[in-house]
């Protein structure tokens, strides 16, 4: 197999833009493409989806560890022609860094730099981020590239491209394209909300062929060429297995047998999924298909009430945005309250949390009513709360026993207004802080703001699915 890793100066320097646009490219010379997303990112992960018509999958070190990074990358990457990793913040930000990540999957660098008001001083950035890793980054960085973003003309561009010694510089996109996502508070739009129109996707693909070596390209990708660490099934380095499930190669655990009795019923999960909930990492839904659990999408925006299933999975995106309509919808509303008070089996997180709540104040104070499931509303705010999270729980839940740990992260531009005493989890950051205690509990229902990473435990979704068999 075969593999690039995009990278960019800083947030902001129009990374995403160019891996989109190297991803057009590819699938319209005829490549299949498997895209890939560094750290904690739904929405980005989101529109490679768009545009390569595969899944990507979320490559976070820190939630998951290296082995399941490693192995996630190469069952994904190995039946594809090339796989492309989108980075994070800047090359070297972070603890678990696009460097990082680069280093521990041997796989080469393309850098993306903005070039507006710069000419010559594009050497000394190139220069400086090869010194870095070379010198003082504690990772091996194998530079393919450059590409520049935002160049005015062809003797901006020449300029620039003279200035680059001992890296190759792969090509540029024109200051003048006209391509550019909508952005909101949490970032870009959604991929529920098709931003990427057909047109812009094709202009880019095009824009990207016209201006980008990606001969070039493939053929760096070419030179490191990894090879998957597994043939059919094997144990994988943190002690789980790893087996071909699905229509695609996934990084999974072995579920094993079905307890006595229970193997012809499959559990039938509803997943929320429309414009208001739709972050979820794409390992989470496969893990509970490989656990024994049916995916059964549902949207609260429009259906009236929960399908007929076994459990609920409520997940995150921006309830806030689509809080009337969610609000007007009281059918589903009542279904949703009802299922909960009846104890049946339901899991939220994020936006989800929110949707459980008695309702949303949204960034003008304006407030909808939501489910009523929890005795508190949430309120937007103008300043987010982020970062990665591991929990402990406190009680026995659907999520597993007591004492049971996952890792995962939050991101919400929202709080609990009065949240009640007591907590689901006990909590730490990644520096090992201890954070105030999270997580609500009702009958058979968990809600929390924290994004969690089945693959962050070994046990994983099978403690998940186990909880729905037992009731």
């Amino acid at each position: 197999m075969r593999g690039i890793v995009i990278a960019g100066t800083h947030s902001g320097c129009g990374k995403t833009t160019v891996t989109l646009g190297i991803l057009a490219a590819l699938k319209k010379k005829g490549l299949l493409v498997q895209p890939f997303k560094t750290g904690p990112d739904f929405i980005d992960a989101g529109l490679h989806g768009i545009v390569t018509g595969r899944p990507s999958r979320n490559l976070d070190q820190w939630m998951c560890g290296k082995e399941y990074v490693r192995e996630c990358f190469s069952w994904h990457a190995a039946s594809v022609d090339i796989a492309v990793i989108e980075g994070v913040m800047g090359m070297y930000d972070g603890d678990f860094s696009t460097a990082s990540l680069a280093d521990l999957l041997q796989l080469p660098v393309i850098l993306v730099i903005d070039a507006y008001g710069m000419a010559e001083s594009a050497g000394a950035v190139v220069n400086g981020f090869v010194d870095f890793g070379l010198r003082i980054a504690d990772c091996e960085v194998i530079f393919a590239g450059v590409v520049f973003n935002r160049v005015a003309s062809e003797s901006h561009y020449k300029r620039l491209k003279d200035s680059v010694h001992d890296v190759p510089v792969l090509g540029y996109l024109p200051r003048e394209l006209d391509f550019e996502i909508p952005h909101r508070h949490l970032g870009l739009t959604t991929a529920e909300e098709d931003p990427l129109a057909a047109e812009n996707m094709e202009k880019l693909a095009d824009t990207v062929l016209k201006h980008i070596d990606i001969e070039g390209l493939l053929k760096s990708a070419e030179c490191h060429v990894i090879s998957p660490p597994f043939q059919g099934e094997g144990q994988g380095g943190d002690g789980f297995t790893i087996q071909k499930t699905h229509s695609m190669m996934s990084t999974h655990p072995h579920p094993g047998p079905l307890p006595e009795g229970e193997c012809e019923r499959k559990i039938r999960i509803a997943v929320a999924y429309d414009k208001a909930f739709s972050f979820y990492y794409e390992d989470n839904l496969d893990l509970l298909r490989d656990a024994g659990a049916e995916i059964v999408r549902f949207s609260p925006l429009i259906d009236q009430t929960i399908p007929d299933v076994d459990a609920v999975y409520i997940g995150g995106g921006y309830p806030e945005i689509h809080a009337e309509a969610l609000s007007r919808n009281r059918s589903m509303l009542s279904s949703i309250h009802a299922w909960a008070d009846a104890g049946k089996p339901l899991y939220a997180e994020c936006g989800g949390l929110m949707y459980l709540s008695k309702g949303i104040r949204d960034f003008d104070n304006t407030f909808f009513g939501m489910a009523g499931v929890f005795p508190f509303e949430t309120r937007m705010m103008k300043k987010p709360r982020l970062g990665y999270r591991e929990i402990v729980l406190n009680n026995d839940c659907i999520l597993g026993s007591k004492g049971d740990k996952y890792r995962g992260h939050e991101f919400h531009y929202s709080e609990i207004i009065d949240a009640p005493a007591g907590g689901a989890y006990t909590m730490i950051d990644s520096r090992s802080n201890v954070l105030p205690i999270e997580g609500f509990q009702k009958n058979n229902t968990l809600a929390s703001y924290i994004h969690i990473h089945f693959g962050s435990n070994e046990k994983r979704a099978r403690l998940f699915v186990d909880g729905f068999l037992k009731r």
